[in-house]
């Protein structure tokens, strides 16, 4: 069996990611584009859908060393340490999105605070809420079915592809990076 990374419930390895270059969005599938494209929240747009019956699951919560490409992207010394928190968003027993936030130290800083204590309540909520958070660079993979973790492969029954973004938003210029994967459940969603 494949000893799983000690900073992540969800991969087996970290995927391959693709910076969001022109001609990139081509390839896409229509349905996957239209959630890697979103502008505004995801968790405001599947509400909008579902209300209520959205739900979080927290599969991960702890302090670790991101991923080397992570820390690279978020400008992070190889010694420090951030939030790491992966969870599953899904709407009755159905899984729509798996998401992996990297928070550092000095993002969690004063009123960012609440970002530590957010429980199953889900971050969109709150990030995008203050009125000057800001999208710095987006990054966008097509992750095999072998690179997720068994754990998560058991529970979601994930065998095919799955399209995902990652983003780095800063707040009042305290960055964060959010992965996002979209699975077959969000896909179906218009």
């Amino acid at each position: 069996m494949t000893q799983l990374p000690d900073n992540s419930f969800l991969y087996r390895k970290e995927p391959d990611w693709f910076s969001n270059r022109p001609g990139l969005h081509h390839r896409i599938p229509a349905q996957a584009k239209s959630w890697i494209y979103e502008p505004d929240s995801l968790t405001r747009r599947l509400r909008s859908c579902y209300g209520e019956a959205l739900t979080v699951r927290v599969l991960y919560q702890r302090w670790g060393k991101p991923f080397l490409s992570e820390q690279t992207l978020l400008g992070l010394a190889r010694t420090q340490y951030s939030l790491l928190r992966e969870v599953i968003l899904y709407v009755d027993q159905t899984p729509l999105i798996l998401a992996r936030t990297v928070m550092p130290a000095y993002t969690l800083k004063g009123a960012q605070r609440i970002l530590s204590r957010l429980g199953n309540r889900p971050l969109g909520e709150v990030i995008f809420s203050y009125p000057k958070l800001q999208r710095l660079e987006m990054n966008i993979t097509l992750v095999e079915p072998q690179t997720w973790s068994s754990p998560i492969t058991e529970q979601i029954k994930i065998n095919q592809q799955i399209w995902g973004r990652r983003t780095v938003y800063a707040i009042k210029h305290r960055q964060m990076l959010v992965s996002e994967f979209f699975l077959p459940g969000a896909l179906n969603i218009a």
